[in-house]
């Protein structure tokens, strides 16, 4: 598992974060994909890493935010047993998210294929039961039409689980920046 350390503040990161999410935008657009996403610990924070490109709008279909572990089973149809007895800090918890948001913005795509992202975890302060603070699960979902490889396009998409250091902000904008960097590799943009 990657142990990732979130130094110094959030302009080089923020930097590295808009350069990634507008290259998968562009590359989704060109390949008439479509993206949407549901997060947990960044709290939108992933959806303002596409919406802050111009013309976003063209690929990027939304996010949904499901911070409540209730939340998680009504909206996305995270499985209610595996909340109850994992939690919310699961690399299962964040596949069926990245699932749960497919399923969501199936309309919205009208017709294109879809890319979805997922994070969940302990953003901070401090742990969350035995999960330390900084202990995070990213997933992302390619449809079977998008370039990644058949070793990495898995069904229900690659799950990614990362250690970070940092603050509750520094922890959220890298969980932010290590799924984009996950659906760039995947995609091959």
């Amino acid at each position: 598992m990657p142990r990732v350390s979130h130094e110094g503040g959030g302009n080089d990161a923020s930097k590295d974060t808009d350069e990634v999410a507008s290259r998968i935008l562009r590359f989704c657009d060109g390949r008439h994909l479509a993206i949407a996403a549901a997060e947990s610990l960044t709290g939108g924070l992933l959806a303002d890493a596409f919406v802050r490109v111009p013309g976003a709008s063209s690929v990027f279909l939304g996010s949904v935010v499901t911070y409540d572990i209730r939340a998680k089973a009504t909206i996305l149809g995270v499985d209610r047993e595996l909340l109850s007895t994992q939690g919310a800090v699961n690399p299962e918890v964040a596949r069926q998210m990245s699932l749960g948001a497919g399923v969501l913005y199936t309309g919205a795509a009208q017709g294109r294929s879809l890319v979805t992202l997922s994070t969940t975890g302990v953003a901070g302060p401090g742990p969350d039961g035995t999960h330390p603070q900084g202990e995070v699960y990213i997933a992302v979902a390619v449809p079977d039409n998008a370039p990644a490889s058949p070793s990495t396009n898995r069904p229900g998409g690659h799950v990614r689980h990362l250690q970070l250091d940092g603050s509750r902000q520094q922890i959220r904008e890298s969980t932010v920046l290590a799924v984009l960097e996950l659906a760039a590799r995947l995609l091959g943009s």
